[in-house]
Order: structure tokens, then C-alpha cells, then sequence
């Protein structure tokens, strides 16, 4: 699974790892229950001038996940780029994505929604201006951002969608069959039966063992690196759809910005996971990975954008820093770039920032904060292209630490993308 309950002995793992680690997979902050529907606001209100806001929803393999770790800090980039940071509680794992039948099956995507309508309704009292919403995730909160840009075509609410690591099509769903066998399967572990309404009961149960029973529950897998929880959302036509990808091309999409994008080495932290669970892969099976799962989603769904002249724009971000690193491959791994964002690394492992360190945090806060303020032109006045598959305009963030940006092309990668994602 993406998120972990203990450390793990990596092998040549940095005297760093542990407590990166910790922050990232808030493995000491990780008690669930449903009284989680909360949120944090960082704001330095003006009373002349309503600022923008960024809303962010934390990954977590849709199995775990908190808003309460330094990772998720808002001030400081609040404090950089003059913008109000919303940070979002929602729920995770049975208790998000439970699947009973005859009920909505993906309540963590509503809480988000949730969300979103309360900052509409209210960040004016935080100084905020209601019509500069952007939302943003990163893995499985960045799926659902990408999910809301399809659920909510004719009222996003909001001006700017940001991905960080995962689209709608990087990560699998479940049905409705398969979700009310996951759902029976924990209801009878309970003592609840295994078919009708067993809610009521289940309603009885303690949250701790509801979650026990539900963490117990595997599902099969040929492929290691794209395990699957059981508790993920379910395809209801509503917030979650069969096949994105014909969706996509056909433009059924909300037409509003996004900036999409993922990291060189998405893979240098899921093999972490992999490891502890005794599975290896070669390195081949990994960089099909990081391609499958990442780099071609991105590709896709900015190129079908591009195609429906909406305002997209795609990145990589490649650094690798010290006060970043967990092993010494682990490279531009999943995650890792929200220390620019956000800029924990230094207080969560004691080691300073290098100055080239911060002057790249400085040009990607500035170039965030920019889409933020700005959805259609902000990144524009920064000399960063719209997407275009055709043209040089996948933006290098960081390319052999350098603190700056370039552009590429990605035609090359198109038939290999086209053959990868025909196997999801």
C-alpha cells in the first residue's frame, strides 16, 4: 500500500529517511475515524484586496491520510506568495469509499466537495476572494481533482485545477459488485451478515475495529508496484466514471486551467512499500511503472485539454536534495516536490536548505502562486507555454538541481504511452 504503518528498514537508507518518512506518510498522526471533517486556513488577511486561494487534498493510496503533519504546513507558502492555504480533512479507506449498496459509494470525493462549497461560502471572512479558488492533490488527491473537472462539468466552483502524481486514469476503480463484496466481507468479519441492510449494525461497531477488519481485507495483484485497497471509489456515474480516457477525448471535461504534472522518479518511494511487503521488481518493471501510472495520465489528459483549447500546463520536477533524499537512487521520488511547495525539508530533517535549494522553492512557489492568482495567464507572464504534444512545452523543473525551468518535447514517448495505458 502506498501508506505505511511503520518504518522500514531500507536498505542504504539516509540517516534522514526516518524522519522524512514520518511526515510524509504521518505514520505517528494516522488514527482514522469519520469526526474528521475538518480544515486548516492560513491567511494574512487584507480588508483592500481579496486574495486567491489554494485548497489542497493530501494523497494516501485513498487508504490513509492526514492534514495534521508539517508536510502540510500552509503558512509559509501563504507567507511567500500572498495567497490563503486551505488544507482539507476528508475521509479515507472504508469509512470514505465503504461501497455498501443503495448509498453513495464515495463519501471521501463528497467531503471534498463538501469543502470546496464551505471556502465558496465563507473564505471572504479570511480575506479570501471566492471567485479565485484552486484546487489542488497530490496521488490519490490529485486523481480526485482530476475526477472533480469530469463530475462537476457545468459547476466546478472553482477557477484552477491543480495534479500533482495522478490523473483519472492513473489509478484503478472499483465496480459496484466488487465494492459490496469488500463491504460484505468486513460487515460479516464483524458479526453483521454478509448481505442486505447490514448498516445499522455496522453502525453499532467500534471505528477501531471497523478499520482492523477492513486493513485485513487483501486484493490480488499481478503487479506489486499498482496494488490496489480494497476501499477505493467505485464507479457510480456520478463522481467517478468507467473510462476516462474516451471521456477525455471527447472533451467531457470542465473547461477551466489546470496544471498537471509529476516527478522523474515517482517510483523511488513506492518501493519502499513494495519492499516491505518482500516483492521486488526489476528496473524495467519500474520505469513502466512510473510511466504507466504517471508521466502518460499526464500526458493524456493535458494533450486532450490542449486539443479542446483549454488552458493546461504540464511539468516534471527532478531534483534531488539532501535534506530530500531517503536513499541515494530514491531521486525525484512521489511527494517529494511539496517540500518546495510547502518547504518542510529543512524543519523536518534539521538539515538547512542549500541556497540553490531555495532559489528553486523560490521559482516554483512563484510560478504556483502565479496559476493561483491567475489560472489563464499567470504562468504565461512567467515565459511558461501552454502545453502543446506537438511543440516543446513539458516544463523541466530542476533538471540536475539547477534552479530553473526548461522545456522539452514528448512526441517521442507516444507509442510507448499508447501501449502502457492499453494494459490498465
Amino acid at each position: 500500500m502506498y501508506s505505511a504503518s511503520k518504518l522500514v528498514d531500507y536498505p542504504n537508507k539516509t540517516p534522514q529517511f526516518d524522519s522524512i518518512f514520518e511526515a510524509f506518510a504521518a505514520i505517528n498522526n494516522n488514527t482514522q475515524s469519520e469526526d474528521c471533517l475538518s480544515l486548516n486556513v492560513w491567511s494574512k488577511p487584507d480588508p483592500n484586496q481579496p486574495k486567491p486561494v489554494y485548497v489542497h487534498f493530501y494523497g494516501g493510496r485513498w487508504t490513509s491520510g492526514t492534514t495534521d503533519t508539517p508536510f502540510y504546513y500552509g503558512g509559509g507558502f501563504a507567507d511567500a506568495e500572498d495567497v490563503i492555504v486551505v488544507t482539507v480533512n476528508y475521509r479515507m479507506n472504508i469509512f470514505g469509499f465503504p461501497g455498501l449498496p443503495g448509498h453513495p459509494p464515495n463519501l471521501g470525493l463528497l467531503d471534498q466537495r463538501l469543502a470546496v462549497e464551505w471556502v465558496k461560502q465563507n473564505i471572504h471572512g479570511f480575506g479570501g476572494d471566492p471567485n479565485r479558488i484552486t484546487i489542488s492533490g497530490q496521488s490519490c488527491g490529485s486523481a480526485s481533482v482530476d475526477y472533480w473537472a469530469y463530475a462537476y462539468q457545468s459547476e466546478p466552483l472553482v477557477a484552477g485545477l491543480i495534479s500533482h502524481s495522478g490523473t483519472a486514469i492513473s489509478f484503478p476503480t472499483n465496480n459496484r459488485t466488487t465494492a459490496a463484496k469488500h463491504w460484505y466481507t468486513v460487515s460479516a468479519q464483524l458479526g453483521c451478515g454478509s448481505s442486505g441492510d447490514v448498516l445499522p449494525c455496522m453502525r453499532k461497531q467500534n471505528a477501531s475495529a471497523i478499520l482492523a477488519a477492513a486493513s485485513a481485507l487483501k486484493v490480488p495483484t499481478t503487479n506489486p508496484a499498482r496494488k490496489a485497497p480494497a476501499f477505493q471509489p467505485t464507479v457510480d456515474d456520478v463522481t467517478v466514471f468507467a473510462n476516462y480516457t474516451p471521456l477525455s477525448e471527447q472533451g467531457k471535461f470542465a473547461r477551466i486551467p489546470y496544471l498537471v504534472g509529476h516527478n522523474a522518479n515517482e517510483a523511488g518511494f513506492y518501493k519502499i512499500a513494495t519492499y516491505a511487503q518482500g516483492s521486488t521488481l526489476t528496473d524495467e518493471q519500474w520505469d513502466d511503472f512510473n510511466m504507466q501510472t504517471f508521466f502518460c495520465p499526464s500526458n493524456l489528459e493535458a494533450a486532450h485539454r490542449s486539443r479542446r483549447h483549454t488552458p493546461v500546463w504540464r511539468f516534471q520536477y527532478n531534483a534531488d536534495w539532501d535534506n530530500t533524499r531517503l536513499y541515494p537512487t530514491s531521486g525525484a521520488y512521489h511527494g517529494v516536490e511539496f517540500n518546495m511547495i510547502f518547504g518542510a525539508s529543512a524543519e523536518v530533517t534539521g538539515i538547512a536548505e542549500s541556497d540553490t535549494q531555495r532559489q528553486l522553492q523560490d521559482q516554483m512557489r512563484s510560478a504556483w502562486g502565479s496559476f493561483i492568482a491567475d489560472p489563464q495567464h499567470g504562468l504565461k507572464a512567467l515565459g511558461w507555454p501552454r502545453y502543446n504534444p506537438e511543440a516543446s512545452t513539458l516544463v523541466e523543473i530542476g533538471l540536475n538541481n539547477h534552479p530553473s525551468v526548461s522545456f522539452v518535447g514528448t512526441k517521442d514517448f507516444a507509442q510507448r504511452c499508447a501501449a502502457l495505458l492499453a494494459q490498465i
